[in-house]
């Protein structure tokens, strides 16, 4: 199973989006795929068609009590689940100060896990603390979404500073596989610009000991689209509510990309292999 936590501590750069609409677009490939949303807006949960608190548990119960991830998890399409999210999750943060081995609960959670999938996605929330810790101390690759202005940059080396300190200290298979470009606009000639120095350092990295040594941008941009900001506020995947536009295009050429890169340790499916 290929595991790999979604993340930027900015919001607003297309990370819920891409953690739902990538999902979904894998499932319909043929795999299948758990999200766990671990931010306590929930926006996962809802994007899903999912009330919080309405339906049956949620993570924060596994984090801050004794549930199971198989007892909150739903199946929202075939081959899509997911373990939703709340926002008593926000208060988790203070409940898990005084607890030992804190960071590792979520990792605990999923070697007790008797239920197989082929990839499992964290929809991580806009910040870098305890939430955060606990994905990136559980899977073992990182994908970054990342809107296209000089902004984001800085914000990503502070990115790349906190995934080199959980790989030091608690992780050590954790790498950086992808940087996903959302709301990208080809006719600005600042998109162009940043997507170039993007390419250029993670050129640069390549042939390191760090783990961004083998990372790269994917190759499919995530257009601006406005039916990707109108599909949440119905319960559905860009796949479900507009499956012609460009969002859903852009989603679908993303799994295929996803589906032929070698993860981190060499598990990667084929393109072939997940459209069986």
């Amino acid at each position: 199973m290929r595991k790999i936590a979604i993340i930027n501590q900015k919001g607003g750069v297309g990370k819920t989006t891409t953690a739902v609409n990538l999902s979904a677009a894998l499932a319909a490939t043929g795999p299948r795929v758990s999200l766990i949303d671990l931010d306590p807006q929930a926006h996962a949960t809802l994007h899903l068609g999912i009330e919080p608190g309405r339906e049956g548990g949620s993570v924060y119960d596994v984090l801050a009590g004794d549930a199971s991830l198989a007892s909150v998890r739903k199946q929202v399409g075939e081959n899509l689940y997911v373990v939703g999210s709340h926002l008593d999750l926000a208060a988790a943060e203070v409940e898990l100060a005084g607890v030992v081995g804190r960071e590792l609960i979520l990792r605990d959670k999923l070697e007790d896990d008797a239920e197989e999938f082929d990839y499992m996605f964290i929809d991580c929330p806009p910040s870098l603390g305890i939430l955060t810790l606990n994905a990136l101390a559980a899977v073992d690759e990182v994908f970054i979404p990342l809107q296209p202005h000089f902004l984001a940059l800085h914000g990503l080396s502070k990115l790349l500073q906190t995934i080199e300190v959980v790989a030091r200290r608690l992780n050590p298979r954790l790498k950086l596989s992808g940087v996903v470009l959302c709301m990208f606009e080809s006719g600005t000639r600042l998109a162009t610009e940043v997507c170039r120095d993007v390419d250029e350092f993670f050129s640069q990295c390549r042939g390191g000991t760090g783990p961004w040594s083998a990372a790269q941008p994917f190759q499919t941009r995530i257009r601006r689209n406005v039916r990707l900001a109108e599909a949440p506020s119905f319960g559905q995947s860009i796949f479900q509510y507009a499956p012609g536009s460009n969002g859903a295009e852009d989603y679908h050429r993303l799994a295929l990309e996803v589906l032929d890169q070698l993860s981190a340790t060499g598990a990667g499916l084929s393109v072939e292999a997940g459209r069986a």
